[in-house]
């Protein structure tokens, strides 16, 4: 078993991350608890990496002037839970417990709507660019610590936004390798030897 330093939450907001508030999220269903992980690719603009665009983005102050992108989304209204920087900063845009608006119209195992009991990640980047070696390791620490706070995901509840909204989401894309996540099934994912 691999070990990893002991991160904690309080009121679902983990104390690894630098806290940035995103108005873009609510109240859980009743009866909803994160039994999912949902891993994403995101750069602002496209290909382009470090700036604050993406905190910008999930905060609904985007300046639609600054980019030819940016006046197609600037108005959507989305987050996630955690980002992940190339260099390995972990940011905290909702906190756990709540509902992030990051998976859209999406499904996993006969299930509408994953936003209502998922957790979702993303990782600066693009689906066809390596990410980084920080934000694998950065990764496997925060699933270690989502699956310890909520015992529900298992091995086979870590997936990408691809597979719950398949023909309208890429990403995390090819250049995610998945047989660099701890303790998960790679041959779940084609990369079986």
């Amino acid at each position: 078993m691999t070990t990893h330093e002991n991160w904690t939450f309080s009121a679902g907001w983990l104390d690894a991350a630098r806290r940035v508030n995103s108005p873009n999220y609510n109240p859980r269903p009743d009866g909803s608890y994160p039994e999912l992980i949902v891993v994403h690719g995101i750069s602002l603009p496209p290909r382009c990496y470090g700036g604050a665009e993406i905190e910008a983005f999930f905060c609904n102050t985007l300046n639609a002037n600054d980019h030819p992108y940016f006046a197609e989304i600037s108005d959507l209204r989305v987050s996630a839970h955690f980002l992940i920087r190339r260099g390995g900063e972990l940011v905290q845009f909702v906190d756990t417990d709540s509902r992030a608006w990051h998976a859209g119209i999406s499904q996993w195992r006969d299930r509408d709507n994953c936003n209502d009991f998922s957790i979702g990640i993303e990782l600066e980047g693009c689906d066809d660019e390596p990410y980084s070696d920080p934000q694998y390791a950065v990764l496997n620490k925060l699933i270690f610590a989502l699956q310890n706070r909520y015992p529900k995901i298992g091995r086979d509840a870590i997936v990408g936004h691809c597979e719950i909204a398949p023909g309208r989401k890429s990403d995390p894309g090819p250049a995610f390798d998945w047989s660099r996540i701890t303790d998960l099934s790679a041959s779940r994912h084609g990369n079986a030897e």
